[in-house]
């Protein structure tokens, strides 16, 4: 491909909008185009890059056993609405009526549709395991699309869903489908993080996240030898276990206009870590019982810790996150506004959980319900009732993980996710089976969800550089940029034809800059677009019958002849 048979426009100045190196580049370079809000053009260059990354995609799911179908965009109302998410994707789902009047969608993910597909015709046992996949665009209609091709509304997408006869096998299908990411994004060449998850608005019961580390990912991970995970849900292990201190008498201690922890720590001249604090939350039902109500509690954590409402939501079977009281509840409860609020002679009786962190540690120092005061000592069970200590605060580095090792802070781009589902979505569409008895049972699913595009501006935001994008060879939209420094000189296409042949015996792919502009332009976009080869073809060095290459990650620069070229080649491509 020549660079005068496609459109392809770069810019020297920083696109307006664009804040983050990889988008800033796939713009620069002009690899994308930004036709509205979230939604992008991709040029010839970007879209070879896609056709590369989705032709791995593909190998490894077919060895795995995955089969490719290709499902509509456009989905009804009445399909959404049997799994409840018409309206709980509200706020992503773009709605439209058809000529009809019928309610329609731009499909965000299809578990709806996948299973309306399979439903006519797996009745029995003998249909599966089954896993099916697709490649489409995918719509979402986010209310601030940001960072390019990571938050965009329009984007393309790999999603999977397995369907299996028990939990035994549905777990193995979650097993050849980690292997086919792992796969995946080692053929990539990239440094990616496997993260425990949480399963958001997908649901299912577990999860596990793909991601490609970057320093400007959106994700914060935590990461130790043989374990991983997101924040969000990240556990931590409970400090080693000491004798409880004996407790003291109570003393109640004036703190005039004392609003918040760090204000606590400094009229004591101490540290956050050396006070606890309490939150207050409205429970939005209980998914434990049946017709449940909202209700009021307590966390009380360490005072430098950070409670985390889906630690809470999970520890608590919730079926929803909590909520943080409002102060009027709050006063209501304790007696006190905000700041001097504490578990001891609360005027409500109300559960309190307490945080592992505070195990065996005692004579607290609390609000003492009362505005501008606060206790001393007030102690666990003696003072106040702990319905259950749990794990509801937000692991940080340095922590210990669940094998015991220091936790390491690591950003993240998430670019996979798998799930399992179990009978979640099958039992709401009624999707079973006849088992080899004749009894009906509802089939175990698994999800599996790869952000093409996403993955893509992924990859550039950790492999990059001031000069421009630097990309591995696995997706390179082609292996060399051939650079003519003299684009009309017959001895530079003379050259250019014996190159080519070159690089045809080598299996290699290549573009060739034929412009009529300086060197030293043509340089910079090389360098800008990343290519990970460069050859340059010039008068001036053909008279030595000369050529140079340059190799992009590193600028390692030699000047050789052709049948030298040749036998460096491939030795030059294994190490980019």
């Amino acid at each position: 491909m020549k660079w005068s048979e496609i459109y392809l426009k770069t810019l020297k100045e920083k696109p307006a909008g664009a804040s983050i190196p990889s988008h800033i580049l796939l713009l620069r370079a002009g690899y994308i185009s930004n036709t509205s809000q979230g939604i992008y053009l991709y040029n010839s260059l970007f879209l070879r890059s896609i056709q590369k990354f989705e032709k791995i995609v593909r190998e490894e799911l077919e060895r795995q056993s995955a089969r490719e179908i290709l499902m509509p965009m456009v989905q009804t109302k009445k399909l959404w609405q049997k799994t409840g998410r018409w309206n709980k994707f509200e706020g992503l789902l773009l709605k439209m009526k058809g000529r009809t009047g019928a309610e329609l969608c731009l499909g965000p993910t299809h578990e709806e549709i996948i299973i309306e597909f399979v439903q006519s015709g797996l009745n029995s046992w003998k249909d599966m395991p089954l896993n099916l996949y697709q490649i489409q665009t995918k719509y979402r209609d986010e209310i601030r699309p940001r960072f390019g091709l990571m938050r965009a509304r329009e984007f393309i997408m790999k999603d999977a869903y397995s369907f299996d006869t028990s939990k035994q096998t549905a777990l193995e299908n979650y097993k050849k489908m980690f292997q086919a990411y792992q796969n995946i994004f080692n053929r990539l060449g990239v440094q990616f993080v496997v993260a425990k998850a949480d399963s958001g608005a997908i649901g299912g019961s577990h999860s596990e996240e793909f991601h490609i580390l970057a320093k400007k990912g959106e994700d914060e991970l935590l990461v130790c030898d043989n374990f991983s995970a997101n924040v969000e849900i990240c556990p931590r292990q409970e400090p080693s276990k000491s004798s409880a201190p004996t407790p003291k008498a109570i003393e109640e201690f004036a703190t005039p206009n004392i609003k918040t922890i760090q204000e606590l720590a400094q009229f004591l001249n101490g540290s956050a870590k050396d006070l606890v604090k309490i939150l207050f939350f409205i429970s939005q039902g209980d998914s434990q019982k049946a017709n449940s109500k909202d209700k009021v509690f307590a966390v009380l954590c360490m005072g430098d810790d950070e409670i985390n409402p889906l630690k809470i939501k999970q520890n608590l079977g919730l079926k929803e996150l909590p909520l943080l009281a409002k102060d009027k509840t709050i006063k209501e409860v304790s007696g006190a506004n905000p700041g001097s609020c504490g578990p001891y002679k609360l005027k409500q009786n109300i559960p309190i959980y307490l945080d592992n962190y505070l195990k065996n540690k005692g004579n607290f120092i609390t609000g003492a319900n009362k505005d501008g005061f606060h206790f001393k000592n007030v102690n666990p069970n003696r003072d106040f009732k702990v319905s259950a200590y749990g794990d509801f605060c937000f692991a940080r580095e340095g922590d210990l993980s669940p094998t015991s090792l220091a936790l390491k802070k690591y950003r993240g781009i998430e670019v996979g996710h798998l799930f399992y589902l179990s009978d979640e979505y099958s039992k709401k569409m009624n999707l079973t089976y006849l088992d080899k008895q004749g009894k009906k049972h509802f089939v175990e699913m698994g999800c599996y969800g790869m952000g093409i595009t996403r993955t893509l501006q992924a990859v550039i935001e950790q492999s990059h550089d001031d000069k421009g994008i630097i990309w591995p060879l696995s997706i390179t939209p082609f292996a060399v940029y051939i650079c003519l420094i003299d684009p009309d000189s017959p001895e530079v296409l003379k050259a250019l034809d014996k190159l080519k042949t070159l690089l045809d015996q080598q299996h290699l792919d290549y573009f060739i800059d034929d412009r009529k502009e300086r060197p030293g332009v043509k340089f910079k976009d090389a360098d800008l677009i990343g290519l990970p080869l460069r050859i340059d073809l010039g008068v001036r060095d053909l008279k030595n019958n000369q050529i140079e290459i340059c190799i992009r990650k590193n600028s390692f620069k030699e000047k050789l002849n052709l049948k030298e070229l040749e036998n460096k080649l491939p030795s030059y491509i294994s190490n980019l």
